[in-house]
Protein backbone atom coordinates (compact mmCIF):
# COMPACT_ATOMS: atom_id res chain seq x y z
CA UNK A 1 0.00 0.00 0.00
CA UNK A 2 1.30 3.13 -0.46
CA UNK A 3 1.40 6.79 1.08
CA UNK A 4 -1.31 8.25 -1.34
CA UNK A 5 -3.40 5.26 -0.66
CA UNK A 6 -3.28 5.62 3.00
CA UNK A 7 -3.84 9.27 2.95
CA UNK A 8 -7.40 8.76 1.20
CA UNK A 9 -8.28 6.20 3.44
CA UNK A 10 -7.78 8.41 6.48
CA UNK A 11 -9.65 11.42 4.73
CA UNK A 12 -12.45 9.01 4.57
CA UNK A 13 -12.50 8.31 7.83
CA UNK A 14 -12.70 11.96 8.40
CA UNK A 15 -15.92 12.37 6.14
CA UNK A 16 -17.34 9.52 8.39
CA UNK A 17 -16.84 11.52 11.27
CA UNK A 18 -18.66 14.30 10.35
CA UNK A 19 -21.90 12.54 9.38
CA UNK A 20 -20.99 11.00 12.83
CA UNK A 21 -21.37 14.06 14.16
CA UNK A 22 -24.92 14.79 12.16
CA UNK A 23 -26.38 11.72 13.09
CA UNK A 24 -25.62 12.45 16.74
CA UNK A 25 -27.12 15.98 16.12
CA UNK A 26 -30.32 14.05 14.89
CA UNK A 27 -30.39 12.03 18.00
CA UNK A 28 -30.13 14.81 20.14
CA UNK A 29 -32.97 16.22 18.23
CA UNK A 30 -35.64 13.57 18.39
CA UNK A 31 -34.59 13.20 22.29
CA UNK A 32 -35.27 16.42 23.07
CA UNK A 33 -38.47 16.23 21.46
CA UNK A 34 -39.05 12.93 23.80
CA UNK A 35 -38.57 15.25 26.39
CA UNK A 36 -40.32 18.23 25.60
CA UNK A 37 -43.25 15.53 25.39
CA UNK A 38 -43.40 15.58 28.82
CA UNK A 39 -44.66 11.66 28.59
CA UNK A 40 -43.25 9.23 31.17
CA UNK A 41 -43.74 6.02 28.92
CA UNK A 42 -40.94 8.18 26.45
CA UNK A 43 -37.96 8.33 29.36
CA UNK A 44 -36.99 5.15 28.74
CA UNK A 45 -36.52 5.56 24.97
CA UNK A 46 -34.00 8.73 26.16
CA UNK A 47 -32.29 6.45 27.73
CA UNK A 48 -31.54 4.09 24.50
CA UNK A 49 -30.90 7.53 22.54
CA UNK A 50 -28.72 7.93 25.58
CA UNK A 51 -26.99 5.04 24.87
CA UNK A 52 -26.39 5.30 21.11
CA UNK A 53 -24.65 8.80 21.59
CA UNK A 54 -21.82 7.00 23.86
CA UNK A 55 -21.58 4.52 21.56
CA UNK A 56 -21.38 7.35 18.73
CA UNK A 57 -18.77 9.03 21.05
CA UNK A 58 -16.75 6.01 21.96
CA UNK A 59 -16.54 5.24 17.77
CA UNK A 60 -15.78 8.82 17.08
CA UNK A 61 -13.40 8.65 19.33
CA UNK A 62 -11.54 5.71 18.35
CA UNK A 63 -11.39 7.08 14.84
CA UNK A 64 -9.75 9.93 16.45
CA UNK A 65 -6.73 7.73 17.57
CA UNK A 66 -6.52 5.34 14.80
CA UNK A 67 -6.12 8.62 12.90
CA UNK A 68 -3.57 9.44 14.86
CA UNK A 69 -1.63 7.00 15.03
CA UNK A 70 -1.44 6.18 11.32
CA UNK A 71 -0.07 9.31 10.63
CA UNK A 72 2.42 9.20 13.11
CA UNK A 73 3.46 5.94 12.12
CA UNK A 74 3.42 6.79 8.53
CA UNK A 75 6.16 9.95 9.21
CA UNK A 76 8.40 7.62 10.23
CA UNK A 77 8.68 6.02 6.87
CA UNK A 78 10.96 7.95 4.78
CA UNK A 79 12.17 7.23 0.92
CA UNK A 80 15.63 5.94 2.05
CA UNK A 81 13.52 3.23 3.96
CA UNK A 82 10.42 2.44 1.93
CA UNK A 83 10.57 -1.26 3.26
CA UNK A 84 9.28 0.21 6.48
CA UNK A 85 5.49 0.43 4.52
CA UNK A 86 5.61 -3.43 4.59
CA UNK A 87 5.72 -3.46 8.62
CA UNK A 88 3.26 0.02 8.48
CA UNK A 89 0.38 -2.45 9.09
CA UNK A 90 1.40 -4.15 12.27
CA UNK A 91 2.95 -1.34 13.78
CA UNK A 92 -0.22 0.64 13.71
CA UNK A 93 -2.54 -2.53 14.85
CA UNK A 94 -0.37 -2.64 18.02
CA UNK A 95 -0.17 1.17 18.77
CA UNK A 96 -3.76 1.16 18.21
CA UNK A 97 -4.63 -1.62 20.47
CA UNK A 98 -2.19 0.34 23.66
CA UNK A 99 -3.51 2.85 23.09
CA UNK A 100 -7.02 1.45 23.21
CA UNK A 101 -6.75 -0.63 26.15
CA UNK A 102 -5.61 2.65 28.24
CA UNK A 103 -8.87 4.21 27.65
CA UNK A 104 -11.93 4.55 29.99
CA UNK A 105 -15.68 4.31 29.00
CA UNK A 106 -16.20 6.87 31.48
CA UNK A 107 -14.22 9.66 29.73
CA UNK A 108 -16.91 9.65 27.58
CA UNK A 109 -18.93 11.78 29.47
CA UNK A 110 -15.80 14.70 28.02
CA UNK A 111 -16.84 13.90 24.53
CA UNK A 112 -18.27 17.28 23.19
CA UNK A 113 -21.57 15.82 21.47
CA UNK A 114 -22.15 13.43 24.71
CA UNK A 115 -22.19 16.95 27.16
CA UNK A 116 -24.10 18.60 24.32
CA UNK A 117 -26.79 16.37 24.33
CA UNK A 118 -27.07 15.69 28.71
CA UNK A 119 -27.26 19.76 28.52
CA UNK A 120 -30.32 19.65 26.18
CA UNK A 121 -32.46 17.27 27.47
CA UNK A 122 -31.78 18.43 30.64
CA UNK A 123 -32.93 21.69 29.68
CA UNK A 124 -35.49 20.60 27.77
CA UNK A 125 -36.93 18.54 30.85
CA UNK A 126 -37.48 21.44 32.78
CA UNK A 127 -39.12 23.65 29.97
CA UNK A 128 -41.23 20.58 29.98
CA UNK A 129 -41.98 20.42 33.87
CA UNK A 130 -42.86 23.89 34.08
CA UNK A 131 -46.54 24.55 35.64
CA UNK A 132 -48.66 22.72 34.69
CA UNK A 133 -51.67 25.35 34.05
CA UNK A 134 -49.73 27.51 31.70
CA UNK A 135 -51.62 27.11 28.50
CA UNK A 136 -49.54 26.45 24.97
CA UNK A 137 -50.29 29.94 23.95
CA UNK A 138 -48.19 31.81 27.40
CA UNK A 139 -45.56 29.24 26.55
CA UNK A 140 -45.34 30.10 22.50
CA UNK A 141 -45.28 33.50 23.87
CA UNK A 142 -42.59 33.00 26.12
CA UNK A 143 -40.65 30.94 23.52
CA UNK A 144 -41.26 33.93 21.26
CA UNK A 145 -39.95 36.56 23.24
CA UNK A 146 -36.99 34.28 24.30
CA UNK A 147 -36.22 34.38 20.66
CA UNK A 148 -36.54 37.92 20.79
CA UNK A 149 -33.69 38.60 23.31
CA UNK A 150 -31.69 36.36 22.02
CA UNK A 151 -28.80 37.53 19.43
CA UNK A 152 -28.62 34.76 17.08
CA UNK A 153 -25.34 36.33 14.79
CA UNK A 154 -21.73 34.84 15.88
CA UNK A 155 -19.79 37.79 17.16
CA UNK A 156 -16.67 36.87 14.66
CA UNK A 157 -18.97 36.57 11.58
CA UNK A 158 -21.78 38.82 12.01
CA UNK A 159 -24.40 36.59 10.39
CA UNK A 160 -26.82 34.12 11.80
CA UNK A 161 -25.04 30.91 13.47
CA UNK A 162 -25.82 27.68 11.89
CA UNK A 163 -24.21 25.48 14.38
CA UNK A 164 -24.30 27.67 17.24
CA UNK A 165 -21.39 26.34 19.91
CA UNK A 166 -21.70 28.01 23.75
CA UNK A 167 -18.48 28.75 25.81
CA UNK A 168 -19.01 26.45 29.28
CA UNK A 169 -16.33 29.66 30.90
CA UNK A 170 -18.15 32.81 29.68
CA UNK A 171 -21.56 31.24 28.69
CA UNK A 172 -21.14 33.42 25.11
CA UNK A 173 -22.06 31.84 21.65
CA UNK A 174 -20.14 31.64 18.23
CA UNK A 175 -20.64 29.91 15.11
CA UNK A 176 -18.74 26.30 15.06
CA UNK A 177 -16.47 26.76 12.32
CA UNK A 178 -16.04 30.27 13.52
CA UNK A 179 -14.32 29.69 16.58
CA UNK A 180 -12.89 26.55 15.73
CA UNK A 181 -10.66 28.58 12.93
CA UNK A 182 -9.98 31.48 15.16
CA UNK A 183 -8.37 29.49 17.98
CA UNK A 184 -6.15 26.94 15.24
CA UNK A 185 -5.06 30.58 14.26
CA UNK A 186 -4.25 31.74 17.54
CA UNK A 187 -2.54 28.80 18.21
CA UNK A 188 -0.71 28.60 14.97
CA UNK A 189 0.59 32.36 15.88
CA UNK A 190 1.36 30.63 19.79
CA UNK A 191 -1.33 32.81 21.31
CA UNK A 192 -4.44 32.46 23.28
CA UNK A 193 -7.53 32.76 21.82
CA UNK A 194 -9.41 35.64 23.61
CA UNK A 195 -12.98 35.39 23.17
CA UNK A 196 -14.40 37.74 20.68
CA UNK A 197 -17.63 39.07 22.56
CA UNK A 198 -16.63 42.33 23.32
CA UNK A 199 -16.04 43.19 26.88
CA UNK A 200 -15.81 39.62 27.93
CA UNK A 201 -12.60 38.68 30.04
CA UNK A 202 -12.18 35.21 28.81
CA UNK A 203 -8.73 35.48 27.41
CA UNK A 204 -8.17 32.25 26.57
CA UNK A 205 -11.02 29.97 24.90
CA UNK A 206 -10.45 26.46 24.05
CA UNK A 207 -12.25 23.64 22.39
CA UNK A 208 -12.51 21.78 25.13
CA UNK A 209 -14.63 24.69 26.69
CA UNK A 210 -16.94 24.38 23.99
CA UNK A 211 -20.66 22.44 23.29
CA UNK A 212 -22.96 22.55 20.83
CA UNK A 213 -26.10 24.62 21.82
CA UNK A 214 -28.46 22.34 20.50
CA UNK A 215 -31.63 24.19 21.71
CA UNK A 216 -30.15 27.80 20.72
CA UNK A 217 -29.63 26.02 17.17
CA UNK A 218 -33.69 24.70 17.29
CA UNK A 219 -34.66 28.36 18.43
CA UNK A 220 -32.64 29.99 15.17
CA UNK A 221 -34.49 27.03 13.23
CA UNK A 222 -37.68 27.73 14.19
CA UNK A 223 -37.19 31.60 13.71
CA UNK A 224 -35.90 30.79 9.94
CA UNK A 225 -39.59 28.74 10.19
CA UNK A 226 -41.47 31.29 11.62
CA UNK A 227 -40.40 34.17 9.23
CA UNK A 228 -41.31 32.02 6.54
CA UNK A 229 -44.71 32.04 7.21
CA UNK A 230 -44.96 35.82 7.36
Amino acid sequence: MSLKAVDGILSSLKSCQTDLGTGMDIVTDVAMDLAEAQDEEMNPGIKEMEAMILECAKLDREINYFVDIVQQATAEVTPQQPEAMFSLSAKVKERFAERIAQLSDADLNNHQKVAAFKDSINNSLQQANQEPAESMEELDEDIAVTQSQVNFTCPLTQVEMRNPMKNKKCNHHYDEEAILSLIKTRHSQKKKCRCPVVGCGNGDVKESDLIPDQILRRRIQNQKRQSSKT
